[in-house]
């Protein structure tokens, strides 16, 4: 079986002994914060440790892992994180509804191999299982609740053809759960499967000035009506909030956002509902 770091070492890093939600310097890949707003910070949230020791154990067992969660809780960007901390991510882009060969065109593409994929399943195949076997990797499918019984039978394939296994991280949707626990090929390939959950109303206070220090200033009664507004404790939503502040900071010629100038902020995001 192949190593891998221990799950502490590997996603904390020296942040190890830190408090919860302590800042994780330069952990997250460049472009990968939501609509890219500076400043944003990589925090060791409950969910990014999950991730981080169960995608360790996959990837030690070159097993499947099931990632779940609403839209906006940090599921790939807690897989991305902590994934490329162990060995080679590999994320297949490919269409909404893909088929076996949409994935082998999607791996050869995140393989870097030449050219166009073969259209000969057999020669596609073939380049695919010599790359893979090279040295270990991380592949990531995202919404893999849409992939089709003869998708998952292809990574079963891949899977079962390697001496080492082969570590695939299966993002979905919660609604999607079902449809992943009815392929009988996970259940005996999967090394775990991961909720992740949004904030709660007492971590946004606690949370919300570390990941951002636009929030520093905001008083915690504040941060929890904004959440209950807009962002529900999901982190993609404070990262438009987050952008769409900076914006009226910069409008407005202030460094602090007030409460006036937060609810304008929500009325533009929300069409100016109230809760």
């Amino acid at each position: 079986m192949l190593t891998a770091p221990p799950p502490s070492l590997a996603v904390r890093g020296a942040a190890a002994r830190a408090e919860p939600f302590a800042v994780m310097e330069d952990a997250a890949p460049p472009g990968l914060h939501y609509l890219q707003t500076p400043g944003l910070r990589t925090l060791l949230t409950p969910g990014m440790l999950a991730v981080g020791d169960t995608l360790a154990d996959a990837y030690a067992q070159g097993r499947f892992v099931c990632v779940l969660g609403d839209a906006g809780v940090g599921k790939t960007f807690a897989v991305h994180t902590a994934a490329r901390r162990f060995g080679e991510l590999l994320p297949l882009d490919f269409r909404a509804q893909p088929a076996p060969a949409d994935l082998r065109a999607a791996l050869h593409r995140a393989l870097g191999l030449r050219g166009e994929a073969p259209a000969d399943p057999g020669a596609a195949d073939t380049l695919i299982r010599r790359a893979l076997a090279i040295k270990p990797r991380i592949v990531v499918v995202e919404d893999a609740h849409r992939l089709s019984a003869s998708c998952f039978e292809y990574l079963r394939f891949l899977h079962d053809d390697l001496p080492q296994g082969l570590c695939v991280a299966l993002i979905a949707a919660t609604r999607g759960e079902r449809s992943l626990r009815a392929q009988r090929m996970l259940a005996t390939r999967t090394a775990h499967w991961l909720s992740i959950w949004p904030l709660t109303c007492d971590q946004v206070p606690k949370v919300l000035p570390a990941l951002h220090p636009v929030w520093q200033s905001v008083p915690p009664d504040d941060l929890k009506a904004l959440d209950a507004r807009i962002a529900g404790g999901k982190l993609r939503r404070w990262a438009v909030l987050t952008h769409h502040t900076q914006r009226a900071l910069a409008a407005a010629g202030a460094s602090i956002p007030d409460r006036d100038l937060l609810h304008t902020v929500a009325d533009r995001l929300d069409g100016g509902r109230r809760p």
